[in-house]
């Protein structure tokens, strides 16, 4: 085999295991998305009255966040409120969905 065959060889084997690291790595990219996690199955950070993972009280609870991938937070399908309104995740606490003080 030549050196230059070798060498592109080479190359596109190194080529090929960046792009599968870089894919691995934003495929893995996740960020907190608040009202999108059931009652009891939030990541953290839930609220006052409440301490961490799984402390959530009600369904998509605002304050309440889950992890999720990178750029599916606020496109989730989520069921409407009870106004009929739409429900949507977000990147930052919301006051919606919040349980009585």
């Amino acid at each position: 085999m030549s050196n230059t065959v070798k060498t592109l060889t080479i190359a596109a084997s190194v080529a090929a295991a960046l792009t599968a690291a870089t894919g691995t790595a934003q495929a893995q990219e996740k960020v907190k998305c608040f009202g999108v996690s059931l009652a009891g199955e939030n990541d953290c950070a839930a609220g006052p009255g409440t301490s961490c993972k799984g402390t959530s009280t009600m369904d998509y609870q605002g304050n309440a966040w889950t992890l999720v991938e990178a750029g599916t937070c606020e496109s989730m399908e989520l069921p409407a409120m009870a106004d009929g309104s739409a429900r949507m995740g977000s990147l930052e606490a919301i006051e919606r969905d919040l349980p009585k003080s």
